[in-house]
């Protein structure tokens, strides 16, 4: 009998054993939704902070990469980590001990002039005090009577190059408008000096902190953008253009001739002495932890004797260095506007002399000549005269 006859259904008397049909493993589908889940989380960790990222570099108004960058950091939750590394840099970079040189001082022109009304007393420096410092010099006019004139300070005995400069402001003449930013506060308003504004502006500088960051109040034309706190300190301006710095409930509440309230931190100067605690900052008054110590651009604004408004600002200036300047200016009552390059600019126009440059308050002092002209993402001040120009006889 053949192999064939004894197996007629098999090729083989040993057939191979069968293999079952291939199935999916129950783990296999888990591990695949495990792998998707993976990918989504580092996609939505890598996707998310590229996004806001782009966002803040794209976002409307003037500010530097560097100012986005730091704004961004911080509404992502690192403010802590932006402030550790400023602490640490600002406080390990104090400024030199020599003597600053002409590049950083302002021009002395000027002196001399013909001026009628109101001028400030020259104020009183040390003997070691750079040529010029102290000694006042004239800007904007309206009519015959100087509205704006200018000088500048050295706060530090220890660091002799810390200069600060002085705009001193004849609020008889002037009146100041705030501006909101197109993205702090992102309030009413333009974000910009308005066309119809130029002919008669006079200076243009920084408001205060990010309202977030000084838990401050701020209230512009009839609207409330943020609840106004009592104690902080705060620059007021009523509905004909005058300027007052308050402590909020004790100086100064709400009434129906005020245009606008804008508050930061507590006063540093009251009833023209620095305030205690400055070197101390017990309850955060003036900002983060320590912030008080750093070395870095600084300004400030407050009101003389006569109700004259005074801005003051530079470089290298810690807190209470800020304070001494503000006080040695002749602020009787005044607060901290806003910190850090490029946030400090002030910049003086001549509307009498239509065909002159604007000025920086000091040759080093951040920002541009035109910023404000156009829009900012934060909010600002601007002097402009009472009587334009054109109409002074």
């Amino acid at each position: 009998m053949t192999t064939d006859q004894l197996y007629p259904h098999s090729f083989s008397p040993h057939p191979a054993p069968q293999r079952p049909t291939s199935q999916p493993s129950p783990a296999k589908p888990k591990r695949r939704w495990r792998r998707r889940i993976v990918v989504l989380v580092v996609a939505a960790l890598v996707g998310y902070p590229a996004g806001t990222y782009t966002y803040a570099l794209t976002y409307p108004g003037d500010a530097s990469l560097s100012v986005r960058t730091v704004d961004w950091l911080r509404e992502i939750g690192l403010g802590g980590v932006v402030n550790a590394v400023e602490n640490w840099w600002f406080t390990r970079h104090p400024p030199s001990s020599a003597q600053p040189g002409a590049a950083d001082l302002p021009s002395m022109g000027g002196l001399g002039t013909n001026e009628a009304g109101p001028r400030p007393h020259n104020l009183a420096v040390g003997p070691t005090a750079a040529s010029g410092a102290g000694e006042w010099v004239p800007g904007a006019r309206s009519g015959n009577q100087v509205a704006e004139y200018t000088t500048f300070v050295q706060p530090d005995p220890a660091h002799a190059s810390v200069v600060a400069g002085v705009a001193w402001l004849n609020q008889s003449l002037v009146r100041t408008q705030l501006f909101s930013g197109t993205k702090d506060p992102g309030g009413p308003g333009p974000a910009a000096i308005p066309a119809a504004m130029r002919s008669s502006l006079v200076a243009a500088f920084n408001s205060g902190w990010k309202l977030k960051d000084c838990n401050g109040g701020y209230y512009l034309n009839g609207d409330t953008v943020a609840p106004l706190h009592d104690g902080m300190a705060s620059v007021v301006i009523d509905d004909t253009g005058r300027v007052s710095v308050a402590k909020w409930g004790r100086d100064a509440r709400m009434n129906p001739h005020l245009a606008a309230v804008r508050q930061n931190l507590d006063l540093v100067v009251d009833h023209g002495a620095p305030v205690s605690g400055l070197d101390l900052n017990p309850a955060g008054q003036w900002g983060s932890a320590s912030n008080q110590f750093q070395y870095t651009w600084r300004s400030g604004l407050g009101t003389d004797r006569a109700g004259n408004l005074i801005y003051v600002g530079g470089t290298g200036l810690t807190l209470h260095t800020l304070a001494d300047a503000m006080t040695q200016a002749g602020i009787q009552q005044g607060m901290e506007l806003d910190i850090h390059s490029p946030m400090v600019t002030f910049n003086s126009f001549r509307p009498d002399l239509p065909n002159t440059a604007p000025n920086k308050l000091l040759p080093a002092m951040p920002g541009n000549l035109t910023r404000y002209l156009t829009a900012d993402q934060r909010d600002f001040f601007a002097t402009s005269l009472r009587v334009p120009p054109t109409t002074t006889p």
